[in-house]
Formats: structure tokens, sequence, C-alpha cells
């Protein structure tokens, strides 16, 4: 079966002096959903170890999941940061799919030199999608983020989706195979299929590589 790595949050638990790398048990189910066996990376390898984990598992594509603020923008999970600058290299140098999610977007949009800023009204939400593009428009998509960006500058990222208020809910890259979203497929108590279909579209990508 063909493999698709995901990345973990940092929670860090104090009485035990412990920072605990974790995921949403959601997350692999969406992966299996999708048709992919699910391999999550830790946190605390160096880039060699990084570099060999992705090459021993030869991936299909590779996902950044939710959670842990960015450092920059307040966040306490360095080497979470760390850990997706270094995947997100390695895609692109490989051509290997991404898909990224909420705090993977956020990640997406600054690794591309785009400014977020913080927003209100989009946490633990619901609202529709404004697009062009049939896969999203008009759907319905859930929220849980306090950033965001509202305008890309120009580069190599592109619009996909709005949300009423004009916060950016989806962008692609223009000539890679990176896509990403700022809600949470996995957080729908039944998957939707448009994000099915989404996420085995972009990875059928890797495949072919």
């Amino acid at each position: 079966m063909k493999t698709v790595i995901f990345t973990q949050r940092v929670d860090i638990i104090e009485a035990y002096n412990e920072r605990r790398d974790c995921a949403d048990q959601r997350i692999t189910e969406l992966i299996r959903s999708c048709g992919y066996l699910p391999a999550p990376v830790p946190n605390k390898l160096n880039r060699e170890a990084i570099e060999e984990f992705t090459r021993v598992i030869n991936p299909s594509g590779i996902i950044l999941t939710g959670g842990n603020s960015l450092a920059k923008y307040g966040g306490n999970a360095p080497e979470r940061d760390f850990t997706e600058k270094i995947l997100l290299d390695i895609a692109i140098n490989k051509n290997i799919p991404v898909y990224a999610l909420c705090r993977g977007m956020q990640f997406i949009l600054d690794y591309f030199a785009q400014d977020l800023v913080n927003v209100t009204g989009h946490v633990r939400t619901r609202h529709e999608l404004i697009s062009d593009e049939k896969i999203f428009s008009g759907r319905e998509v859930n929220s849980y983020h306090n950033q965001a960006c509202i305008n890309l500058i120009p580069g190599e990222l592109e619009t996909l989706a709005k949300a009423p208020d004009g916060i950016i809910e989806a962008v692609r890259h223009k000539t890679r195979p990176i896509l990403a979203t700022m809600w949470h497929p996995e957080r729908e108590s039944v998957f939707v299929s448009e994000d099915i279909d989404m996420i085995k579209n972009l990875f059928a990508e890797g495949e072919m590589n």
C-alpha cells in the first residue's frame, strides 16, 4: 500500500517536563479513507534523519496537519516549524505532493513569504466558501483558527476560495502539487466526499513520480 507522511502537533506536559508529539486519531482515519497508509513523522529529528525518514517511507504525499501556531507568530513549538520546513524543502525538491490544513496552510503561506494576521470569528464555527472552483463553491466548512491571510502578495501561490468575510480559505501553488485549506477535513463527523477526492487527486500525482 502507498504511504502518506503526516506531521504532528507538540503538546507540552509541564507536570512531567515532557514535550509530546501527537495527532488527532481522525487524521489517520482520513488518510486511510483516501487509500493510503499513514506514517507520522517525529518532531525532534535533525535534517539528515528527516531526509532519511522520507527516503525510506517514499511517500505518495505529505500532510501538514493542524495545531500549534508558528513560532514567529507566538507559537511554542519551533521544533515543529523546523520539521515542516525540511519536509517542504524535500517535497519541492522531489516533487512530492503536499496537502496542508489549518496551521499547515499557515505554514505554507509563511514559507512562500505571505503575511498572516490575527482574525476573529473563525474559531469553532462554520461558514460558506466563495470560490470559482466547482469542488469548493457554496460548500460549508468548519473553522478553528485565529490567524489567516487576507490578501496574497503576488508570487507562487494563488487563491482558490475565501470565506464571506474575505479570509482566504484555500490556496495552491501555481506550478507544484501543493494545496492548502484552512478547514479540517478530519473534524467532520462524516468525511466529506469532496475533501477525499481533493486529497486523492492531489496524491495521485505522487504515485506517477
